[in-house]
């Protein structure tokens, strides 16, 4: 299969401040393991810029407006207790928005099989007018609107496997039956979203895992919750956003996740992009703040991109 990897050097130029896990390190970690000889037939290309439009199709101007106000000339500067700015975060963002788009492109033309961005900020607790979590801007969601405005695929379903609940996404598709948004995640912990009976317009999924489960867990959810939704909708793109801070290893949670577990689920993804999507699927990095969980854990499930 043809697996594209979008970067650029200023993905380490987000600066959070010491002792702050969402940090440049988690992007050299990625790439260290995407040095393996494994991937020496993965495609690499620099990540563009994204466009202003691209993002007004989920967030309104006055937010894009309030985040560039915020970014500090020089220091570190807070949105809130969790989600710092330092010079070039808006460029960062944008330069992960344009990663995201890309992607998307190439899957809808044909041009590869499948696409993984490693990118940060991270971005799926950004609400339509709030940047959180380590949040700016919403890359899942500007990326299903952008396939959906630009290449006209209509249905998008959008897969989180990060260990915290995508709240933004959620909220941002909540009454748009057009998007399927399908989550597992540990349940309670940050951001205090994702019960089961929260279901929007019926396009929502959440499949909430307790503190401690691990692989019996999260497969039961995937097979019994996520998967049946996803064959019922029969989506025209596969976007995942896939955080691996439900790796067993990480510190801001408590599931028991291997990169077995992350190879498994994109597996499944990719049979089902196969039965439906054309084989379309874009993968976006979220969390994942233990280096070498993350490292092990993108590295198994860019390697499956790449197998199939």
């Amino acid at each position: 299969m043809r697996t594209r990897l979008y970067h650029h050097p200023i993905f380490a130029e987000h600066l959070t401040g010491a002792g702050h896990p969402e940090r440049p390190e988690r992007m050299r970690a990625v790439e260290a393991a995407l040095e393996d000889e494994c991937f020496q037939h993965l495609d690499r290309a620099e990540a563009p810029e994204g466009s202003l439009e691209a993002v007004l199709r989920c967030h309104p101007e006055p937010h894009v407006r309030r985040i560039a106000k915020a970014v500090p000339d020089e220091g570190l500067a807070r949105v809130d207790g969790d989600t710092v700015l330092s010079p070039r975060s808006f460029a960062a963002a944008f330069h992960a928005v344009g990663a995201a788009t890309a992607a998307v492109d190439d899957v809808a033309s044909g041009a590869m099989a499948n696409v993984f961005v490693c990118a940060r900020p991270p971005g799926h607790h950004a609400e339509t007018a709030t940047a959180m979590g380590f949040c700016l801007f919403n890359t899942a969601a500007i990326a299903a609107r952008h396939a959906q405005a630009v290449h006209g695929l209509e249905r998008v379903a959008i897969v989180d496997w990060d260990v915290h609940h995508g709240n933004g996404t959620q909220e941002i598709f909540w009454a748009d039956p057009s998007v399927l948004y399908a989550s597992t995640h540990q349940m309670p912990l940050y951001p205090g979203t994702g019960a089961k009976g929260e279901t929007g317009a019926g396009n929502i999924v959440n499949a909430p895992l307790r503190a401690g489960d691990g692989r019996i867990a999260f497969q039961e959810a995937f097979e019994t919750r996520v998967l049946p939704a996803l064959e019922a909708f029969r989506p025209d793109l596969v976007i995942v956003s896939a955080g691996f801070d439900a790796h067993y290893r990480d510190p801001l949670g408590s599931l028991q996740l291997s990169e077995a577990e992350f190879d498994w689920a994109t597996g499944k993804l990719l049979d089902l992009a196969d039965r439906h999507a054309g084989g379309r699927l874009v993968s976006l990095l979220e969390g994942g703040y233990d280096l070498q969980g993350l490292g092990a854990s993108a590295a198994a499930h860019v390697k499956r991109m790449m197998t199939g």
